[in-house]
């Protein structure tokens, strides 16, 4: 029965059977937007896991876009979620920092669209944030970093620059200068998250630097990365980020797991059962869960592993404090020099 239906028989004074109004009651419509590619075996991925989530366990009218721009580009991600919008899904779930202004302006433009950003930090009167604390399993990588490095320096690779990117980069570094204070630090944005080359060459650029552990928080270009390290015959390890890449390549130290395809059916399910808010930020941290953790290789002496397990439990009673913010320098891979993190804006304007 369509609408058309439904209203004649409410006019002419019919009631309605509570099986007729459940055939007439309209699917919830839920819309994932992945800024980039779905399949990239990385943060995107993770997205493309929570739309399936919700495709799989909810009564609702999934969907999802993705592949708009592994730059980060505001402009079209603003652009994919307004035609997205126009769509009239009931929920928009953006993906990634990257999507807070973007989301900003469009839930204003449709206020009868509810919006959620994960890894946001936004909120409004349709609004709302789900934060996997990835910053935590981010601490914990870089603890592995300073605890197993050999050469004392210890390499970061990022492709762009939502404020999430920014602030797992600072815990890394915290993490790895509360149990290494000597180490030296060698990081770099690309500026793209998805591109093999330029990943692999930065990656290159800080191995020759001496770095013989590097954290990466990348999507498809992660394979440039892991490519360029296993040139170097086990002298040089690699840690990953959000799923556990310990079992995908034998070059992994580790991994820092930020499950975020959790928050994304967190979301919709608080949508569906009518417990969703606006105007909020809902973080899932680490000891909640498998949700956020540090995962390890085979490998990793009983010694290290105890030491990661003692910062954990000190982590999540606060004993530690974490510094989400980092204001040293930055690594240029083309020349070698360090230079003001204020040159990352010359490459935005490039991106």
């Amino acid at each position: 029965m369509n609408k058309i239906s439904r209203n004649l028989l409410v006019a002419a004074g019919l009631a309605l059977t509570p099986l007729a109004q459940a055939i007439t009651a309209e699917q919830t419509g839920i819309a994932v937007l992945i800024p980039g590619k779905h399949d990239d075996g990385g943060f995107m991925q993770a997205a493309h896991t929570g739309y399936e989530k919700i495709r799989d366990q909810l009564d609702v009218n999934a969907s999802f876009v993705s592949n708009i721009s592994a730059t980060s580009d505001p402009v079209l991600l603003t652009e994919a979620m307004r035609e997205l919008a126009t769509k009239g899904p009931d929920m928009i779930i953006a993906h990634g920092g990257q999507c807070n202004g973007p989301a900003e302006t469009v839930s204003q433009e449709f206020p009868n669209i509810k919006f959620v950003v994960i890894q946001g930090h936004v909120q409004g009167p349709n609004l709302s944030s789900y934060v996997v604390r990835q910053e935590d399993s981010a601490w914990l990588a870089g603890a592995l970093a300073g605890l197993t490095t050999e050469t004392n320096i210890v390499g970061h690779i990022s492709g762009a620059w939502p404020k999430p990117g920014l602030i797992g980069r600072a815990a890394f570094y915290d993490g790895l200068i509360h149990v290494n204070p000597d180490a030296k630090f060698l990081t770099w944005f690309t500026g793209d998250l998805d591109n093999t080359q330029i990943n692999a060459d930065t990656a290159g650029a800080e191995i020759k630097h001496g770095a013989d552990v590097i954290y990466t928080m990348l999507n498809g270009g992660r394979q440039g990365v892991i490519d360029e390290v296993k040139k170097h015959n086990s002298e040089v390890r690699h840690i990953g980020n959000v799923s556990d890449w310990t079992q995908v390549d034998p070059t992994f130290v580790g991994s820092a797991v930020a499950d975020a395809s959790v928050a994304i059916l967190n979301a919709a399910q608080d949508f569906t059962n009518g417990q969703w808010k606006p105007d909020q930020i809902t973080e899932i941290g680490l000891g909640q869960g498998d949700v956020v953790k540090l995962t390890l290789a085979d490998d990793v002496s009983p010694e290290v592993q105890a030491k990661l397990d003692e910062l954990a439990q000190q982590l999540i009673s606060g004993e530690i404090t974490m510094n989400t913010t980092y204001e040293g320098k930055e690594f240029h891979p083309a020349t070698g020099d360090f230079v003001e993190q204020s040159f990352k804006e010359t490459l935005k304007s490039k991106s």
